[in-house]
């Protein structure tokens, strides 16, 4: 049973493809060689002029060059024994003459891919173009960017680089400028930003980077703190402890529990240090053009979420940093991979940064109303009295997990459809699941409710879904109200 809002509150569709300066291209605009596209300078469609394309930093020749060595080297890995023979057979020139032609090669090759990729912002789109034999031309509507992130790994921090990603309507996987320098990349990221918004080429320049004002930092320390009270981080270390060993004993073999230990590191590691060095000193600060997040501590990011973009917020509460009320917040941005608002927080701070992000909802005001004793108990024993729904003018928000609270708040004018579910048992049990979907692909549900409830939920919903999303005011970079106000 299905009920639908109407609207087109999902993410439009774009085209999208690879992208030649680094990562993908898209955005609703044609790609390829094109008649016209010729050298620099070339006219550009609706632009009425030519128009100055300029090329990366000169440092990305050398990261372009170290993608076919590190191939090879891969390649020279697998083989083994047989590689080192063959390189035991060769003498000592030999072996220096073909480094230094494999070295010179892939060179050549990043020096080619480097010398002949262009960019260039016109006053609807930013071009890239690419391509030796085959000449390739990427454009990128300006009016289908909704974020524009400035990414610093750690080797392009010292070499004073930077590489810029943009979040594209539509795209799957994020465009990118791979290398610029550091104020290039500042000064091109507040460049689309303005012209994204509407204003004119001279005035976009001009107007640089929008002021911003921070509402919330993460010290190391807290950080480092709820790492260790996540009951998640000790199951992941204790199963990287204990199951290699099992496998040792079960199979008395140390290679295969070398090859069970492997994997296991990896997990530890992305769910432990690699996590704190991600989310190292993260930083959220509030300006017209959303809500930007920098963070990390061997790759500096400099991301932002988009106001009107926001699908679905999550509010996780483990077991253990319930008793000093902590939370952490995440989101699920239409078009956007950026999950995390907040990884750490207060309750009262992580609410008044959820409220920039959702203005005018107040989620201390939410009251929750759990699942039903009867039926529920018996559809799902245990852990049905970890599920609640609350509702507002505002927002649909459901609760589930006991251990690890979760809970998704997504505004009305943001859904698509509305659903309603019963499985036999939960029919003969008289309740039944009512969900939600969103235009970031995803769906909250809310479970395990009265039957005659979810019935008149599925209805109500739909309009007043319908009804938020017709008198939604539309959210846009660059004229959002004064962070004061």
């Amino acid at each position: 049973m299905t009920a639908g809002p109407g609207g087109d509150g999902a993410a439009d569709g774009g085209a999208s493809g690879p992208g030649p300066a680094g990562g993908g291209a898209a955005g609703g605009g044609a790609s390829g060689p094109g008649p016209g596209e010729g050298g620099p300078g070339a006219p550009v469609a609706g632009g009425g002029g030519p128009v100055a394309e300029r090329r990366l930093h000169p440092f990305t020749p050398l990261r372009r060059a170290w993608v076919p060595i590190a191939a090879t080297v891969g390649v020279l890995a697998q083989q083994g024994d047989r590689a080192a023979r063959w390189v035991a057979d060769l003498s000592t020139l030999l072996r220096l003459v073909t480094l230094a032609a494999v070295l010179l090669v892939f060179g050549v090759y990043g020096f080619l891919s480097w010398w002949f990729t262009h960019y260039a912002v016109t006053d609807t789109e930013l071009r890239i173009r690419t391509g030796l034999l085959f000449r390739r031309t990427a454009h990128i509507r300006l009016d289908r960017l909704q974020a524009v992130d400035v990414t610093r790994p750690l080797l392009a921090r010292l070499t004073g680089v930077a590489s810029l990603r943009l979040d594209v309507i539509g795209a799957e996987e994020k465009d990118q400028l791979s290398f610029l320098g550091e104020k290039e990349a500042v000064a091109l990221r507040a460049e689309l930003l303005a012209r994204a918004a509407g204003f004119a080429p001279e005035e976009a320049v001009r107007l640089g980077e929008a002021p911003q004002r921070e509402l919330l930092r993460v010290t190391p320390r807290e950080l480092a703190v709820s790492l260790m009270l996540s009951l998640g981080v000790w199951a992941a270390l204790a199963g990287g402890i204990v199951a290699p060993f099992a496998v040792w004993w079960f199979s008395s073999s140390p290679w295969v529990a070398v090859a069970t230990l492997l994997p296991m590191l990896g997990a530890v590691w992305a769910g432990t240090v690699g996590r704190f060095l991600t989310e190292y000193d993260w930083r959220v600060a509030e300006s017209p053009d959303g809500l930007r997040l920098d963070h990390g501590m061997l790759d500096r990011a400099h991301e932002t979420v988009p106001p009107g973009r926001v699908q679905t917020v999550r509010i996780v509460e483990p077991l253990l940093w319930r008793r000093s009320d902590r939370v952490r917040v995440e989101l699920a941005v239409a078009g956007s991979k950026n999950e995390v608002l907040v990884p750490v927080a207060s309750r009262a701070d992580a609410y008044a940064v959820i409220a920039r992000v959702l203005p005018g909802v107040d989620l201390a005001g939410l009251s929750y109303s759990g699942s039903p004793d009867t039926g529920s108990r018996w559809v799902v024993p245990v852990w049905w009295k970890g599920y609640a729904l609350a509702l507002s003018p505002e927002v649909f928000a459901a609760r589930h997990g006991r251990l690890c609270r979760r809970t998704e708040i997504v505004p009305h004018a943001k859904v698509q459809s509305v659903r309603f579910t019963q499985g036999p048992w939960a029919r003969a049990r008289g309740v039944a699941d009512v969900h939600v979907d969103t235009g970031a692909n995803g769906t909250v549900t809310a479970r395990l409710r009265p039957a005659a409830e979810a019935a008149q939920l599925l209805h109500d919903q739909a309009a007043r879904s319908h009804t938020s999303r017709a008198t939604a005011r539309p959210d846009r970079w660059m004229t959002s109200p004064d962070p004061d106000a």
